[in-house]
């Protein structure tokens, strides 16, 4: 049964300064809906609320819920909030960001963007290219777009580009009329248990795709070759380097400022044909593969191909995509969200290719206790393409769980596994300090992490 939402209610986002969150809640205040909010503390995301016109609390209290009506929760928000008891003692209407995304997106068709990695990335692609035609799409993005300074945007035409969270199984309930599955790694064991369930759960979400539509899955990903395998409707095509890919990868060059690559197309029944000279301002095999996936969407929905590559090649980037933020002594800094040891391993395999003669050093804040417990043995391996790490203290995202092992060991492990030299930072001033000392020449500095490190990091300049 579909909620009905009239203009006259007034929804409440508890966490509403998150990426995802704001992106909905801002889409809503567009279409014509009373929407506020709250969170625990301010951030760029809800300077771009209060700059549309929404109201946002700081801190939860339920004083904050006075006239609301109906509540959205984030999947960050916990049982004991004093809002979301509140709320349930008043029996208001409580639903995730999910559910509402579902409901709203119910309006139109989606393409939409799942997997463990290169959401954010993907789905800005489709965005660009989409935007380089007359069809102006509605875009809720988990990554603020550089051409329009936000994460999400109403547009005038009835589709809508959505990326979607796995972290809590919501992403079953938009309905999806082209879909995109880029990987599927081990996360958020914490909601799902097993893989199996994982995989389930994505295989259930591809057979949503309806026979008008069509999914596109990377079988780079070994989770997503195990998953194909499963699949009782074969309304899909496959993209990559792999040989078998309906639109195989081909010749791949990376410089510095650009990725460049062809596509051979082969799909059941239609003749085989090749898209040469593609050229992405980004960096990175894997970005090369989500430029793939976004092109292969275009051509499905019959975009010229001269409007595809115009609008990659004109693509700005999303924020805290390895952003450059500072040069400093001769070294550059950039600021990068990968948190994840396959990301973390892709970023810097590409930022190797491009960066031959410089050395690399990587600073990383580990995000969630239960992440760093559960991917212990990946994270000291996936650090091979550096030839510095400098390990933060661990952003535990509040999560109240303890370390399962010694972090000065740790240390020492990634130091042994991925033969990197390793350095233990204890807080933001004790890396502004390290940096000063140690920071010249030819470097490429990165920060990685989805906690605090992105401000750390745009802090240096004024500390150094």
């Amino acid at each position: 049964m579909k909620i009905k939402i009239a203009k006259s209610e007034v929804i409440h986002f508890i966490g509403i300064g998150g990426i995802g969150m704001s992106g909905l809640a801002l889409v809503m205040r567009r279409m014509g809906f009373k929407v506020q909010g709250s969170d625990i503390s301010f951030n760029k995301n809800i300077e771009r609320l209060k700059k549309n016109g929404i109201k946002v609390y700081i801190g939860h209290d339920k004083k904050n819920l006075l006239n609301s009506t109906i509540i959205v929760i984030s999947s960050a928000v916990k049982k004991n909030n004093i809002e979301y008891i509140s709320a349930q003692k008043k029996n208001l209407p409580i639903y995730k960001r999910g559910d509402m995304l579902g409901h709203i997106t119910s309006l139109t068709k989606n393409i939409v963007v799942v997997g463990s990695h290169g959401k954010t990335t993907t789905t800005s692609l489709v965005a660009g290219i989409l935007s380089s035609t007359n069809l102006d799409p509605t875009i809720i993005n988990g990554g603020v777009l550089k051409s329009f300074n936000n994460s999400a945007r109403l547009g005038k035409s009835n589709w809508s580009i959505v990326e979607l969270d796995e972290s809590d199984g919501s992403f079953l309930k938009v309905q999806p009329t082209y879909s995109i599955i880029t990987n599927i790694d081990r996360e958020h064991m914490d909601y799902y248990k097993t893989m199996d369930k994982l995989l389930n759960l994505f295989g259930e979400y591809i057979n949503k795709v309806p026979s008008f539509g069509k999914s596109f899955i990377c079988i780079d990903d070994k989770n997503n070759l195990k998953l194909i395998k499963s699949l009782k409707i074969k309304n899909y095509n496959t993209y990559g380097i792999h040989q078998n890919s309906n639109f195989r990868i081909n010749k791949p060059v990376q410089t510095r400022a650009w990725s460049i690559f062809d596509l051979v197309i082969s799909m059941p029944g239609k003749k085989t044909f090749s898209i040469n000279n593609i050229k992405i301002p980004i960096i990175g095999l894997h970005n090369i593969r989500n430029a793939t996936a976004a092109i292969a969407v275009a051509i499905s929905l019959g975009i010229p191909i001269i409007k595809i590559k115009d609008g990659l090649k004109k693509f700005k980037g999303v924020q805290r995509r390895f952003n450059k933020i500072f040069d400093y002594k001769g070294a550059i800094f950039f600021d990068d969200y990968a948190h994840h040891p396959t990301e973390i391993k892709e970023v810097l395999n590409g930022v190797k290719t491009a960066y031959s003669s410089e050395k690399i050093v990587c600073i990383f804040q580990p995000h969630r206790v239960s992440r760093l417990n559960d991917l212990k043995s990946e994270f000291i391996k996936c650090f091979k393409q550096a030839d510095e790490v400098i390990l933060c203290p661990v952003f535990a995202a509040g999560e109240n769980i303890k370390l399962k092992f010694d972090y000065e060991s740790f240390a020492k492990e990634i130091s042994y596994r991925s033969k990197v030299q390793t350095y233990l930072i204890k807080d933001k001033d004790n890396l502004a300090k390290f940096v000063k000392q140690n920071i010249y020449g030819k470097k490429i500095v990165i920060g990685m992490g989805a906690g605090t490190i992105s401000n750390w990091i745009k802090e240096l300049p004024n500390i150094i």
